[in-house]
């Protein structure tokens, strides 16, 4: 095993250790007669999208261990303000639970008003699985690491023609990436917003953006066909699903760090014991092979850690994403 696995696996055993005396004995003391009735999952996008077929893949999988029906119900609207602010005022009583991106700690930033507050507004179930962006570039540009990337950006920048880089939209993951690592290496370029990664990659392919931070899933099959130049990652380790390719903290700036991840809440005041026998349920699920082959497949680490280190992770995310946000004066409507 090769030192980029041992890294991974050491990141994700950690993590999922992390949650262990959080649910530890509910398979022992699950909640009586839960649930009661169908339960549904918002999901704070459209359907179709890889948040969906998660969702998707969670409900059956909760289906056959509590004998009741999880249905998924899309919410999308307000870049998931919708569904965050639904579930945060549901009842608490494991009837409604949310699954949910890092979104959730970065709206609040973002928009002027938000009805929900993501440290203290929901009671965390269980994180679900962890994902990469890559910085990808047209073959054109000409550069094939971080480094000569940065340079050109830098020098394009001073002859007064920056850098299109694009994103798959306003406040997304991928731009907030592009947003850090700006002020990171100290570099500006223009920012090309889309309405999602499909659309940002194609016109990347096409030439008309020179570079874009996008999801795993969205460009792994035109990196493979070396369509696309992948020049980092921006995970702590190195992706399974590319090995070969650096993180841009051992390639350029040390301790960078921008995760996706994606976690199950319940409303605030949810019973322990519901919370702990659905943690135990998601937690057989992300170690069933089938379930984690399927995640691999969409572009996700699974881990499963519990509410602790779900908790810890939603507090890190609101820290860092506040000051980062806060300093490049985004705001949206």
């Amino acid at each position: 095993m090769n030192t980029v696995y041992r890294q991974r696996r050491r990141l994700l055993q950690g993590i999922a250790l992390a949650a262990l005396p959080a649910w530890a004995g509910a398979a022992s003391a699950p909640a009586a007669k839960y649930p009661s009735a169908t339960v549904r999952i918002l999901v704070p996008t459209a359907a179709g999208g890889s948040l969906d077929t998660l969702a998707r893949l969670l409900a059956g999988r909760l289906e056959q261990d509590f004998g009741q029906s999880f249905v998924v119900e899309n919410k999308p609207g307000a870049n998931g303000n919708l569904a965050f602010e639904t579930a945060t005022r549901a009842t608490p009583d494991g009837l409604t639970l949310l699954l949910a991106s890092d979104a959730i700690t970065i709206n609040p930033f973002l928009y002027r008003q938000v009805h929900y507050d993501p440290v203290g507004g929901y009671a965390p179930v269980s994180l679900v699985c962890t994902a990469a962006q890559v910085l990808v570039v047209h073959p054109g540009l000409g550069v094939r690491t971080l480094a000569e990337f940065t340079e050109l950006a830098r020098r394009r920048a001073a002859e007064g023609r920056p850098l299109n880089i694009a994103s798959p939209g306003a406040g997304s993951a991928g731009h907030l990436a592009g947003v850090l690592y700006q002020q990171r290496a100290h570099v500006s370029w223009t920012h090309v917003p889309y309405k999602g990664g499909g659309p940002a990659v194609a016109d990347l392919l096409g030439g008309h953006v020179d570079g874009l931070f996008v999801t795993l899933a969205s460009a792994v099959p035109q990196i493979q066909a070396k369509a696309l130049v992948a020049l980092a990652v921006t995970t702590p380790a190195r992706s399974v699903a590319l090995p070969d390719v650096p993180t841009v903290a051992e390639a350029a700036l040390p301790g960078f760090d921008v995760t996706n991840w994606e976690g199950l809440f319940a409303p605030p005041g949810t019973p322990a014991a519901i919370v702990d026998a659905l943690q135990h349920s998601v937690a057989a699920a992300v170690a069933d092979a089938a379930v984690r082959e399927r995640l691999l497949g969409l572009g996700f680490e699974p881990v499963a850690g519990g509410p602790r280190a779900l908790a810890a992770l939603v507090r890190d995310n609101t820290g860092k994403w506040s000051k980062v946000i806060e300093q490049a004066n985004i705001h949206l409507e």
